[in-house]
């Protein structure tokens, strides 16, 4: 099956807040989350200067087998999920099965997926990574199994600690009205 033929697979039986998991033929995978209409949230390639782009495109060329390269900085992007740059031979599947955590309500994972959208965070192979974003946002907890030598589920904390202080914060500002009703109960007038 090819990687259109996948993907329009996914897009029929995926849910919101499904782990989607682009397994490369080189033997590692790239994740995302799905959201819904065939879109999935993840890490791509930030904005970056030209000379970033040249090093990046150069690279990508002489290994071909990568998809996009993550270098220094990511972006968590809403992209349709027919566009996510992965390399040929690339296997696109529902990777819900992979970890074994109790998945956060769908509310939950809005907030998380809202809050971390568009946000540019710095990659990193063993601490911050595409799958720690995506396990962050479905479970709450951020792992990644994928890494040699590492324990099976076992929660990277700076990873999660990261997520999460940019997720509390907006978790906070869940509007006015709640907050003044907060002010009001907590004086005596």
């Amino acid at each position: 099956m090819d990687y259109q033929e996948q993907v329009e697979e996914i897009t029929t039986t995926a849910k919101f807040g499904d782990l989607i998991e682009f397994a490369y033929p080189i033997g590692y995978s790239h994740w995302g989350v799905y959201d819904q209409d065939g879109y999935v949230f993840h890490f791509a390639v930030a904005d970056e200067k030209q000379l970033m782009n040249n090093i990046r495109t150069y690279l990508q060329k002489m290994f071909p087998v990568c998809g996009d390269l993550l270098l220094g900085q990511t972006r968590i992007r809403r992209v349709p999920l027919g566009e996510v740059n992965v390399p040929k031979g690339v296997h696109v599947c529902i990777g819900n099965t992979r970890h074994d955590f109790t998945p956060s309500t769908p509310e939950q994972m809005k907030q998380r997926c809202d809050a971390l959208l568009d946000q540019d965070l710095p990659y990193k192979l063993f601490t911050l990574n595409c799958e720690h974003f995506a396990t962050f946002v479905r479970y709450g907890t951020a792992v990644c199994n994928q890494l040699p030598g590492r324990t099976k589920n076992k929660e990277c904390e700076l990873a999660t600690e990261t997520f999460k202080n940019i997720v509390s914060p907006k978790e906070t500002d869940a509007g006015p009205l709640r907050e003044t009703s907060d002010f009001f109960n907590s004086h005596v007038w």
